[in-house]
């Protein structure tokens, strides 16, 4: 077939509020080929959901199209009646949306919703579509079909859900599949099975599919060309080959330049943040609208017109918004790129020895009645920071992390173990009756900087109503140059302090929430997951902020995250959790390279890499994390385990393994047999090394 599947033209979308017309998508244009994946790239609010809404023909009330078509299948959808666009949606073309629970009705069983797809669609009977339904179930490859027919949604874990909701959009066998960033609340061992499972899926059904992310290592796994959008316009597309390995707009380089690629280095080659910030829909400057943030913006000559796609020399395919694609040195090292010296480590700082933290729960919480179970959050936690050093903890959901950052903080007091904080135990002090000293020694960012501010207060007064809390300063006037010190630190203009939460964009806040953590001037700081709710920009922003600090103030750093590439960039050494126990731990490099226990191997397996001078090996785990009321006997992680054939007499099911030390402090919880272990390959190799072997 060479019609298109999906084709839009010179699309033009604006939203009609109070203050009037607000232009969201301009000049749009995409083509989507029968059997294709096309990925839609760019940060928050540069209109790629809004275009995927528009496709479907569910525009919020006040949106609506002034300009251009989009055909699908050839016809124009703008002239559809009502009943032919009703027909189309959930048939034709189907969406899984970003929370799996908004697509998923919480008082009906899974298989009534499901069933409800083709009964509807193509009027089949009930056992018809039951028997369509489970064995939709199963290619969607979810364990044990007939129980997850028979569940509600809120009986099955975020995986299995987005499972579900995939599985609904494909019974009707849709001609495109529109993903809006599907993957992004779950883990990344849940991301890659999702991941594998909607490439799979997409061509055994032969359905094109239009992506929508902002994570571009999942847009080169899963697609085929990819369309990058800035301010309402698409500013590059091409086929993923291409745009990855020859980008030829700055906004594109930008932002492969602000991710942690293999090769990237905090010290020798830091990120490189887009300066600036997206610029709000009424307030776009003339001409390119990333002209402002531009290093090769020419006044004069960018800002003269609107600028229109063109295409790329020597491809046709390939296409950019760019006055300058010729004149660009592509290979030139990024401007304001700086090196910085290593930093050794000092002495211990925060030492964890074999922590545990259980949890007495009744079976029905409400009344406090019923069999009371232990839940068993950290069972066998040990770990040492030193000054100045980065440890970062990873790991699924439920592995333990945030109960032992609730611990570190006296959220919660340990039921075992002993943790130190500079020779003082402070794991048996909850936070009330902790000091004021120990409170301001260790301080955390979180992981939401939208709630961790008063929307009521300004950003300056609550800065130094922390500072009041932590007894620094003797008078207002000089907690006011102090905390006018810690806008500086954070690199936010001193006018700020007037200024309230609501004025602020995502990556302000989180400075303000940075400024707050370390104006206590903290030995310790802990950082749960401080960029995952931010743009690819913005985090490299942040994260260069966090490094600058800590080189200045040589400040621990324990950094939670699920994400291997910042891990792999900023952190020192990395500590490897799973269901409660440290199953591996060592340097940054041991931790990369083989040995591996076989859950960091599938962890490392799990990382989407947007570099094409890389590839990895596949190891996909099967199943959810148990539940810490009921762990496996022996091995806690035996019951995913790809290698545990490998251990004889059934070891992995009745013992649990030691902490055996690979060398040089190099520490793995595994029954292997060393000649095993010896023999593991890396997981992520060049790709040149790849194809010779």
């Amino acid at each position: 077939m060479t019609e298109p599947i999906i084709e839009i033209s010179n699309l033009h979308i604006s939203f009609f509020t109070k203050i009037g017309e607000i232009p969201a998508v301009m000049d749009f244009s995409m083509k989507v080929m029968p059997g294709e994946c096309m990925g839609l790239v760019g940060e928050s609010g540069c209109g790629k959901s809004t275009v995927a809404l528009a496709i479907m023909r569910d525009l919020p009330g006040i949106g609506r199209i002034t300009k251009g078509q989009i055909k699908f299948r050839g016809r124009d959808m703008g002239e559809m009646s009502t009943d032919e666009l009703r027909q189309i949606r959930g048939s034709e073309i189907a969406m899984v949306y970003q929370e799996p629970m908004a697509s998923l009705n919480p008082s009906m069983r899974i298989a009534d919703q499901l069933m409800e797809v083709p009964m509807i669609h193509e009027k089949v009977s009930k056992q018809e579509a039951r028997t369509r339904a489970l064995d939709m179930v199963k290619a969607v490859k979810l364990p044990d079909p007939e129980r997850i027919m028979n569940s509600y949604p809120h009986q099955l874990s975020g995986g299995q859900q987005q499972r579900i909701v995939i599985a609904m959009a494909l019974l009707s066998k849709p001609a495109l599949l529109l993903l809006d960033e599907p993957t992004t609340a779950l883990d990344v061992t849940v991301e890659a099975s999702i991941v594998q499972l909607v490439k799979e899926l997409g061509r055994k059904f032969g359905t094109s599919m239009i992506f929508v992310s902002h994570n571009l290592g999942l847009i080169r796994e899963t697609c085929d060309r990819i369309t990058v959008m800035y301010s309402g316009e698409a500013v590059e597309t091409g086929a993923i080959a291409d745009v990855f390995s020859k980008m030829r707009h700055p906004y594109t380089q930008g932002l492969f330049r602000s991710i942690a690629l293999p090769g990237t280095d905090k010290n020798e080659n830091p990120l490189v943040a887009i300066p600036g910030q997206l610029p709000l829909p009424h307030e776009r400057p003339p001409g390119c609208n990333f002209g402002p943030r531009c290093a090769h913006f020419v006044k004069g000559r960018c800002d003269a017109a609107d600028i229109a796609m063109a295409a790329v020399p020597g491809d046709e395919r390939h296409a950019s918004r760019c006055l300058r694609i010729a004149e660009i040195d592509w290979a030139a090292p990024a401007a304001g790129r700086k090196s910085h010296a290593a930093i050794e480590p000092g002495e211990a700082v925060l030492s964890i020895d074999h922590l545990q933290k259980h949890y007495k729960v009744a079976a029905n919480e409400i009344f406090g009645k019923g069999e009371r179970r232990t839940v068993k959050a950290n069972e066998d936690i040990s770990l040492v920071a030193r000054a100045s050093e980065t440890v970062a903890i990873v790991g699924e959901s439920g592995c333990g992390k945030s109960t032992l950052a609730k611990v570190l903080l006296g959220l919660e007091t340990a039921s075992g173990g002993r943790v130190q904080l500079g020779g003082r135990e402070i794991q048996s002090t909850n936070i009330e009756k902790r000091d004021t000293s120990t409170v301001s020694s260790i301080q955390m960012v979180f992981q939401n900087p939208f709630d961790t501010l008063n929307p009521s207060h300004t950003v300056g007064s609550q800065i130094m109503r922390t500072l009041e809390k932590f007894n620094i300063g003797k008078t207002v006037a000089e907690r006011r140059n102090r905390m006018l010190e810690l806008l500086d630190l954070v690199k936010l203009p001193r006018a700020f302090e007037h200024r309230m939460p609501r004025q602020l964009s995502g990556g302000q806040k989180q400075r303000i929430g940075v400024a707050r953590a370390f104006a206590g001037r903290p030995s310790v700081v802990i950082a749960d997951e401080p960029m995952s709710a931010l743009d690819v920009s913005v985090q490299a922003a942040v994260t260069e902020l966090l490094m600058d600090i800590q080189r200045t103030s040589k400040t621990t750093m324990v950094f939670i995250s699920h994400d291997l590439s910042i891990v792999r960039y900023l952190s020192d050494r990395v500590v490897v959790m799973y269901l409660g126990y440290v199953v591996e731990q060592g340097t940054t490099d041991q931790i990369f390279e083989p040995p591996y226990h076989p859950y960091t191997e599938a962890l490392l397996s799990a990382i989407p890499i947007a570099d094409t001078r890389y590839t990895k090996r596949k190891v996909l785990l099967e199943g959810d994390i148990p539940s810490a009321t009921n762990p496996p006997p022996g091995c806690p992680f035996q019951t995913r385990c790809p290698h545990k054939s490998e251990v004889p007499n059934g070891l992995c099911e009745k013992e649990l393994p030691p902490l055996r030390d690979m060398g040089e402090g190099h520490l793995i919880r595994c029954h292997l047999a060393q000649d095993i272990l010896d023999r593991m390959g890396p997981v992520i190799v060049s790709a040149t090394a790849a194809q010779e072997a």
